[in-house]
């Protein structure tokens, strides 16, 4: 069960990581638009969305690493 989880826990991580580069293939898509106050917002938000991407993308896939592998609340803990 332990396995499963981690699997999809991996999955995830592939899947947010893939989010975060395509919202950042997206505000180069977006600075090609005149600039005005809306082209700014959409830099600042997907910018920010990109990061909170990738943040929860690292965590699912050390969490998956960690349980692929059996470090886990009941194994051996390594960095």
């Amino acid at each position: 069960m332990n396995r499963l989880i981690a699997v999809l826990q991996l999955l995830l991580a592939t899947v947010l990581f893939t989010f975060a580069a395509l919202c950042l293939l997206n505000i180069i898509f977006v600075a090609n638009r005149p600039e005005t106050i809306s082209v700014v917002n959409a830099f600042i938000g997907l910018g920010l969305l990109a990061v909170c991407l990738a943040a929860f993308g690292r965590i699912m896939l050390k969490k998956g690493l960690a349980g692929w592998y059996g470090t886990g609340k009941h194994g051996l803990h390594c960095k």
